[in-house]
């Protein structure tokens, strides 16, 4: 086909050719996917991470490749995403790795880890530190490819409908807590439970949960877990990153040419940075917001409930580690980055803010 210039354009549209031509060379050539999502629809932070890796995707191809998004129980419950993805029943979904630790236990380290990785430490061990070659590798039998797709950020401890004055007031809380932070709260006495993020306000508000943690401020707020729970407590040792991943069946992959690849993998590294620099803005907003308008308690955690989970965590790591080959494999790559980093984070962001603060 020859350069088409303007006079090319006026030339089709006299002829009647381009009106006709083009929208049918358009539908033989462009794909159409479906994503589904384990977030309620357009949840601030990992909703709109999904909603934008589309739309980008859309945007750099063309509209050759064309996704819809679904939320969670629209089209498969929130914690089926991986089997709907690697069942081929979609190309495509939006969801968080540490839901899949029951069928792969090295999945959790792609979400986060108690006391591990901060996001921009997680960030280079993926993509720079052999991070990415290990996920695909672990992920492969499941029939899917996965990328970083958004992150959330530093996470909050979560939201507690009565006061934690020390390590004793943890035991016998039933608490929303996923991934290896459930597991650590667990062994310090707690009942960690699996709620969907759609579910956990009614499960607070019934009292089916006593505690519930789920993301940072500027998602919280729009599960309105201050109305029940006003008791928002830090650090977020649980929860130190917040990755969100894409995962694409690897049928539907495989069909792709070079360009689709390409703009797909673009297209969820775009929003891995975007989120991060969005979700830093709508925590800052959405946590000022909680306190001055709606009465949240931002509250501390107390250092003997702090200390005991960094000594049960270390146990939770080593107990994974031992669980399979893959895990191992993954927890020393992910363990080894951490101790290398350790000393730059310590002389940099962390002295960096000490600083600042006087």
């Amino acid at each position: 086909m020859g350069k088409l210039t303007r006079r090319n354009l006026v030339s089709a549209g006299a002829t009647g050719a381009l009106g006709v031509a083009l929208p049918s060379v358009a539908r033989a050539q462009g794909k159409r996917w479906r994503m589904v999502t384990s977030w309620p629809k357009r949840l601030p932070g990992p909703g709109m991470s999904a909603e934008r890796v589309a739309e980008r995707i859309a945007a750099m191809s063309g509209g050759r490749l064309q996704i819809s998004v679904s939320a969670a129980g629209e089209v498969v419950p929130a914690f089926e995403v991986l089997d709907a993805v690697g069942g081929n029943v979609v190309e495509m979904g939006h969801t968080a790795s540490f839901f899949w630790q029951g069928k792969e236990p090295a999945a959790v380290f792609y979400t986060t880890v108690p006391f591990g990785l901060t996001p921009t430490e997680h960030v280079a061990w993926v993509d720079a530190g052999g991070g990415q070659a290990l996920w695909d590798e672990i992920y492969k039998p499941f029939g899917v490819k996965p990328f970083m797709g958004g992150n959330t950020g530093v996470c909050m401890g979560g939201w507690f409908r009565r006061e934690i004055k020390s390590r004793d007031d943890v035991k016998g809380l039933k608490i929303r807590s996923l991934g290896l932070g459930g597991e650590v709260y667990r062994r310090l006495g707690a009942t960690p439970q699996t709620t969907p993020p759609g579910e956990i306000l009614t499960s607070l508000q019934s009292g089916v949960l006593d505690a519930a943690e789920f993301v940072g401020p500027g998602s919280d707020i729009a599960l309105g877990l201050y109305r029940v729970a006003p008791g928002y407590y830090g650090p977020g040792f649980n929860k130190p990153n917040g990755t969100g991943e894409c995962i694409v069946s690897l049928r539907a992959w495989d069909a792709l040419d070079a360009e689709l690849k390409a703009i797909v993998a673009h297209a969820c590294a775009a929003e891995a940075s975007f989120a991060l620099s969005e979700m830093e803005r709508l925590n800052a907003e959405a946590l000022a917001a909680m306190i001055e308008r709606h009465g949240v308690q931002l509250r501390t955690f107390p250092a003997d409930v702090v200390g005991a989970a960094r000594k049960v965590a270390a146990d939770v790591l080593a107990d994974l580690a031992a669980r399979s080959e893959a895990a191992r494999k993954v927890h020393d790559s992910y363990v080894a980055f951490r101790d290398r980093t350790a000393a730059w984070s310590r002389i940099s962001i962390k002295a960096v803010l000490e600083a600042r603060e006087g």
